[in-house]
Formats: structure tokens, C-alpha cells, sequence
């Protein structure tokens, strides 16, 4: 599931850099880097998106922490409803940018980027609350560090080198398809977007409920005499 959000980050981060104005909504280090470079004056550098897309990945991270609350590592109804929002969101910014004329220049573009940013640090939160090592839809440097010091070339034993491995390819592959959707409409790569997303949430909540069938049926509870 998390490969899968993987790969819609780096189609949403795509879309942003290239569509909307050299915006990151999935991976906040780009963000930081270029509002580094534009407070520093840089020619041709946004500071207003990337900073708004900074603050608003924050809300939604803070605001899918408060309601996933102390859920443990296993995916729970709120992990659904979290994910269910998200896929939702994507939804209505695809119609939104199908809609609205010139969707990246201006105030329009603000907005989605912003909004965008906001439903990605909802789904990092979610995501984190899962701990599933080295798989993460924001953190790839961390994934790339892993892969190469833990390889056997550096005197390690490769452990979960193809998850890793994934998750690199797949950001790849979905900073691909974002750039190439952006060759056809704005709209389809969102769209794209909220179907992985919603089929995320329904793998993972029909998952679960599997898990908890088989937990019953293994410890079924003792009927009274």
C-alpha cells in the first residue's frame, strides 16, 4: 500500500514542479531548498507557493495526527477515514483544475497547490503512524541511504534492499507518469492521484478486517453453559 502512495507522491510532486510553478506537495525538502534560493533573490525562484505549500502540509499532518490519535501501528477505521479524505480531496482538485480556466497561474494555482500540500501532509501522517521501515511517501534520501550503506558492496547483509529498492523506482516511475499526464491535461494525473489513493484505503481496510475475522475465528470467545 505504501509503495503505492510511493508512486502517486512522485506523480503529484511532478505535477507541482512542473505545472504549478517549481512547487514540491509531496517532498517538503524540495520546498525548503527553493525558498531558500528564492529568499536569497534567486531569478525566477517562487517563495510565496512553496512556503504557503510548507504551512499547509504542516496543517494537515497536525490535523490527521489529531484524529488518528494513539492508534498503534495497524491500520484502523480512522487510517481509513484519513486516506478516505485524501482520495476525496484529490477528487475534487482533479474537477477543480478541469474547471477552472488557466488553473496554475495566480490565485488558482495557489490554491491548489496549497490544498494539495495539505492532504499529502495528511496522508504522511497516516503513513508514519504505520511504521513500515523504509517505506515512506516523503522520505526518499533516507531509503537511498539504507539501500547503499546496508548493501553488501559496504560490508552489509542487503537487508530489505528490494523494498527499498521499490520504493526508489517507484518514486521515479511516478515522477514519469506526472510528467507525462502534465502532456495530456492537468486533471488526469490528480485523477490518476485519488484512484491510488482510494485503492489504497480499500486494500487496507478490507485487510484489516480480514485480520480481525481470523483473530476471532482463532480465539473464538466461550459461550456460558
Amino acid at each position: 500500500m505504501l509503495l503505492l502512495l510511493t508512486f502517486s507522491t512522485g506523480m503529484v510532486d511532478a505535477i507541482g514542479y512542473l505545472g504549478f510553478d517549481k512547487v514540491f506537495t509531496g517532498n517538503m525538502t524540495g520546498n525548503v531548498v527553493i525558498l531558500g534560493m528564492g529568499l536569497a533573490g534567486a531569478e525566477g525562484v517562487p517563495v510565496l507557493r512553496p512556503a504557503l505549500a510548507l504551512v499547509f502540509f504542516m496543517i494537515g499532518a497536525a490535523l490527521s495526527g489529531r484524529i488518528l490519535g494513539d492508534i498503534g501501528e495497524a491500520w484502523h477505521r480512522r487510517t481509513t477515514l484519513i486516506y478516505g479524505i485524501v482520495a476525496a480531496g484529490c477528487a475534487a482538485l482533479s474537477i477543480y483544475v478541469a474547471v477552472v480556466p488557466d488553473p496554475e497561474i495566480g490565485l488558482a494555482g495557489t490554491i491548489f497547490t496549497s490544498a494539495l500540500s495539505a492532504l499529502m501532509g495528511a496522508q504522511a501522517a497516516a503513513a508514519r503512524k504505520m511504521k513500515i521501515a523504509d517505506v515512506t511517501p516523503v522520505v526518499v534520501p533516507s531509503t537511498i541511504v539504507g539501500l547503499a550503506s546496508d548493501s553488501r558492496l559496504a560490508g552489509g547483509d542487503s537487508t530489505r534492499w528490494v523494498r527499498r529498492f521499490l520504493a526508489v523506482v517507484l518514486i521515479l516511475i511516478g515522477a514519469l507518469a506526472g510528467a507525462a499526464t502534465l502532456m495530456l491535461n492537468q486533471w488526469i494525473g490528480i485523477a490518476i492521484v485519488a484512484v491510488l489513493v482510494a485503492a489504497t484505503t480499500v486494500i487496507g481496510h478490507l485487510g484489516e478486517k480480514k485480520k480481525q475475522t481470523r483473530a476471532e475465528a482463532a480465539d473464538p470467545v466461550p459461550s456460558n453453559a
